[in-house]
């Protein structure tokens, strides 16, 4: 590859800037889990257990079903 000189068109055009730093957009957190969603979603689990898929899920996985409990998942889930 040629060596690069600053021109005025192609890949390196223009005169050198530093880029500013800006803080991550609001928006960008969507579908983060917060301390208190995270613990709402535990006491819930707490007091109502496991749903029956995942139940489901737990004992295909106790006996060594791993690849059938992927299947079941994907298939109740997505």
């Amino acid at each position: 590859m040629a060596i690069r000189y600053p021109m005025a068109v192609g890949l390196n055009k223009g005169h050198p800037v530093t880029k500013n730093v800006t803080a991550p957009k609001h928006s960008r957190r969507r579908g983060r889990l917060t301390k208190h969603s995270k613990f709402v979603r535990d006491m819930i689990r707490e007091v109502c257990g496991f749903a029956p898929y995942e139940r489901r899920a737990m004992e295909l996985l106790k006996v060594s079903k791993d690849k059938r409990a992927l299947k079941f998942i994907k298939k109740r889930v997505s």
